[in-house]
């Protein structure tokens, strides 16, 4: 359910970006990481089957974050941290 809420936040803020649904979108990915690790925890059987998919997720979510990021800063709409 995380990693779905995770998929569609993503989705949502590629098309309409805030610095808040980033920030939420990089939350769901690590709650989605913690819940399948806990879960890897629980039943060590499926250990191949949850890594692959947990990678495949990562990847997937991490780059359509990190695109709609960089995308948003060149199109001026996310502020750029200066540092003082």
């Amino acid at each position: 359910m995380i990693a779905i809420s995770s998929i569609g936040i993503a989705t949502v803020t590629y098309f309409r970006p805030t610095i808040k649904r980033l920030g939420v979108s990089y939350g769901f990915i690590v709650a989605t990481v913690a819940s399948g690790t806990a879960l890897l925890i629980m039943n060590p059987s499926n250990i191949v089957h949850t890594c692959l998919s947990g990678l495949f997720y990562v990847t997937v979510v991490s780059i359509v974050t990190i695109a709609t990021h960089v995308r948003a800063r060149r199109m001026g709409t996310l502020p750029v941290a200066r540092d003082e």
